[in-house]
Parts: C-alpha cells; sequence; structure tokens
C-alpha cells in the first residue's frame, strides 16, 4: 500500500497557476465565439468535450434538443447545450 503525503503550501503554486491557465483558455474561447447564436454539431461537441459522432448519438435518441436550419443542417443554441449539461448532472463521489 502506497502511503503519500503532499505539502498544500508545495502545491499551491502549481494549483494556482493551472487555474489561471484553464479561465484564460475558458476567456478566449468565450471571445472566440462572440454572438453566435447557435452551434454547428462538430463546435457543439467540442464545447461538451463529445466526439460528434456522440452529439449526433444523443440528438437521435432524443436526449438533446436541436434545429434543423435550411439544407437540414443541425444547430444548437446555448440553451441546448445547457439543459443538456444541466439534465445529466450526478452527485460526486466521496
Amino acid at each position: 500500500m502506497l502511503n503519500l503525503s503532499l505539502d498544500s503550501d508545495a502545491l499551491r503554486p502549481l494549483i494556482e497557476a493551472v487555474v489561471a491557465e484553464t479561465v484564460s483558455r475558458l476567456a478566449d474561447e468565450q471571445a472566440r465565439l462572440g454572438d453566435v447564436l447557435a452551434f454547428d454539431e462538430p463546435t457543439a461537441a467540442r464545447l461538451l468535450s463529445l466526439e460528434s459522432h456522440q452529439l449526433r448519438d444523443e440528438r437521435l435518441r432524443k436526449r438533446i434538443t436541436a434545429s434543423q436550419i435550411v439544407g437540414r443542417r443541425i444547430r444548437y443554441v446555448r440553451e441546448d447545450l445547457l439543459a443538456y449539461l444541466a439534465r445529466n448532472r450526478t452527485e460526486a463521489r466521496t
């Protein structure tokens, strides 16, 4: 059995750097998306950390709402993605 002890003060700079980088990337992504009203399937899948085929399958199973626009193109509005995430929340395990 491995017994590992870490000093939280020693880890603090690393954790702060990781959090700062994550927040920076999130801000960059939000700025890049700007005023987009709806996302195509590859973009929506990436925002949900899914593969495009996984999101398509969820849509076909009616687990996520999407809109069909001219040319039968599928689009997801921000509310579709947020509602999907909210419906699929689970309790954290300790």
